[in-house]
């Protein structure tokens, strides 16, 4: 029987240190070598420091600064373990609300978030990706018209002219990958640091 049993085992272990150590340590390597920006998480410093990652949103609540997409991420409650509190952008509990369109929950808050955007900026339409979350809750990108819907408010909390900002937000537009792929986008996170340097000029 234990004839029968050894190749079994021997190639469980040979497999095993393959697929789970060797091919795994040969591609981290690859990746570190050829990609080392990415493979160390696409991370964005400034004067030295990390302020985030260009793939993980974050959420900024001043006017000074653009505004990413909601997120509807959760952590669990300090106060009581069995529930949850909203924590947007939680990159330990990626994922959506799951709430569905005949959801009141969801038409209440997306009511709420439209009044105040209008509010905002009265003369503009709201861009959708301004009020609806991402399937992930951790989307770092809004859509080019969703970066000028907020140009009035980010100019008035600057005391900026409008023009200023709307050259640092085209100048932040990132477009399809080889003219092809996906759809042009704003990353948030870059798009406020830029807006900070070309005030601090």
């Amino acid at each position: 029987m234990l004839r029968e049993i050894r190749p079994a085992i021997v190639l469980l272990l040979v497999l095993t240190a393959i697929t789970g150590l060797a091919y795994p340590l040969a591609m981290t390597a690859i990746a570190g070598a050829i990609f080392p920006a990415q493979a160390q998480g696409s991370l964005i410093d400034r004067d030295g420091k990390v302020v985030g990652s260009a793939l993980i949103g974050q959420e900024f609540k001043d006017d000074k600064y653009f505004h990413g997409r909601p997120s509807a991420t959760l952590a669990p409650d300090p106060n009581d373990s069995t529930k949850t509190v909203s924590a947007p952008y939680n990159a330990a509990s990626s994922g959506g609300s799951n709430l569905g369109p005949t959801s009141k929950a969801l038409a209440d808050r997306l009511k709420e978030d439209v009044d105040k955007l209008k509010a905002e900026n009265p003369n503009a339409s709201v861009p959708v990706d301004l009020v609806t979350t991402s399937a992930s809750g951790l989307d770092p990108d809004i859509s080019p018209e969703a970066a000028e819907f907020q140009v009035p408010r980010v100019a008035k909390a600057r005391n900026m002219p409008q023009d200023a900002v709307k050259q640092i937000v085209a100048a932040n537009v990132q477009g399809r990958l080889f003219g092809l792929l996906g759809e042009p986008r704003v990353n948030v996170l870059a798009l406020n640091l830029a807006l900070d340097r070309a005030v601090a000029k």
